[in-house]
């Protein structure tokens, strides 16, 4: 194919989203181009999930899931999710014969057990766009966008009265093509290694658009004193939390998790921590109960009257899914060391509160994160409030996409993003084939 061949749709970026609305359009009879920059398509879905692809999540019930994701706006996400849902791309899945199952709290994953993987999906996608003619090129970088129908905002006369002619001129390492409709996948800047960039962002503020400023979501957090206090000793360790932000400015709301929880040299990681991360801003403070179906200052206090044995084992008969080691790191911190070896009886009650207090409610700061190298998405984005919900058209250039992660939504760890991914991508494509 020639330089300078024009295509109903060009879509830029070949991730989940891009290859998913590729798909779409080309199987109805569009003509489509996708172009990627990576040397390998499909990257983000083949490491996701530890090679076996969270492609989705049940508990998006294919009503308001706007609960499951963060953003400006988050409403945003309902008319699209409830019009592809979780079912949806599970009967594709099914459709391939590619085999899964559900881990945990409606997270489906490509079945290891069965030999399935994350290339399955790829090889999925991948085929569902040669079954639509899509023309893949990769590694093609993009070197810049112009709109062919506009120049300082004014129309070109030859173009005014036709709505059929080109609108876009996508310049590129193989030269360059036109589109009448033109797609942003790009996604957002979470591992760059893999070939993350902010080119999507470019694009859109160069047609008028305002950007969420970006920051990396479901990714580990750092803390200053984790050094000092001797907090490098715990790594490795991981126990079932419930974890909380700070109360929002109006001193009310907070948002919880109970995941599990993981001790690294550097800090905390986990489910736990990776979905508070989303939430968590810079300078507040995160609250963690490492027993949170027991009140510990009541149950200490209680067992004081019947027990006469030691808090290592108190603490071990209460909270039973902490590891020893926790246990004897966190009575070997000098306001309980003293205590270690005292009969519970005999212990005052101001210290029990105490120890129950930094179980139960242990709120520290983190100074940051490990930013996008290790970040499983991203937060913020093109703004929302200059899409249209039901087919992610610009409301400032006519024909212009934008869809998955290079928008501002980020979902939940589990299978929420690439659903994003995937109903953006099935809302735009039938946008495009309603024009």
């Amino acid at each position: 194919m020639t330089t300078g061949h024009h295509f109903q749709t060009i879509i830029i970026g070949a991730g989940a989203a891009g290859l998913m609305a590729a798909s779409r359009l080309g199987q109805a009879g569009h003509s489509v181009l996708l172009l990627d920059a990576a040397p390998k398509i499909g990257e983000k879905i083949r490491i996701a999930g530890g090679g076996f692809c969270n492609f989705t999540n049940t508990h998006i019930d294919g009503f308001d899931a706007s609960n499951y994701y963060v953003s400006e706006n988050p409403k945003f996400v309902r008319y699209a999710l409830s019009n592809f849902t979780a079912q949806d791309f599970i009967a594709l899945v099914e459709q391939y014969q590619i085999p899964y199952t559900e881990k945990h709290r409606g997270q489906l994953f490509c079945d290891r057990e069965q030999k399935a993987s994350s290339k399955d999906i790829v090889a999925m996608l991948l085929n569902e766009c040669r079954k639509g003619n899509v023309d893949l090129r990769y590694p093609c970088k993009v070197h810049a966008i112009h709109s062919i129908t506009t120049e300082n905002g004014t129309p070109h006369s030859e173009h005014l009265d036709n709505p059929h002619s080109p609108r876009f001129r996508v310049e590129t390492t193989e030269g360059f093509f036109t589109a009448d409709h033109l797609i942003i996948a790009t996604g957002g800047l979470a591992i760059p290694k893999i070939g993350a960039t902010d080119f999507g962002y470019e694009i859109a503020q160069s047609f008028g658009h305002t950007i969420i400023p970006p920051r990396p979501a479901l990714v580990p957090l750092h803390f200053d004193f984790w050094e000092q206090d001797h907090f490098v000793a715990l790594a490795g360790i991981s126990l079932p939390v419930s974890v909380s932000t700070a109360k929002d400015q109006k001193g009310k709301k907070t948002i919880t998790f109970q995941e599990d929880l993981l001790f690294r040299h550097k800090g905390l990681s986990g489910p736990a921590i990776l979905q508070i991360s989303s939430y968590w801003q810079p300078g507040q403070t995160i609250t963690l109960n490492f027993s949170p179906e027991v009140d510990l200052e009541s149950a200490l206090i209680a067992l004081k009257t019947s027990v006469k044995y030691q808090l290592e084992r108190a603490l071990t008969e209460l909270i039973p899914a902490m590891p020893k080691r926790l246990i004897q790191f966190w009575l070997n911190r000098p306001e309980f060391a003293e205590h270690q070896t005292t009969p519970l009886p005999e212990i005052p009650n101001k210290i029990l509160q105490a120890l129950a207090t930094s179980l139960n409610q242990w709120t520290i700061t983190p100074c940051g994160t490990d930013g996008y190298k290790t970040a499983e998405a991203t937060r913020g984005g093109i703004n929302t409030k200059e899409l249209n919900a039901k087919t992610m058209e610009s409301q400032y250039c006519p024909n212009l996409y934008c869809i998955g992660e290079v928008v501002d939504v980020v979902g939940w760890l589990g299978g929420y993003n690439f659903q994003w991914a995937w109903a953006s991508a099935v809302c735009a494509a039938k946008g495009i084939l309603a024009k």
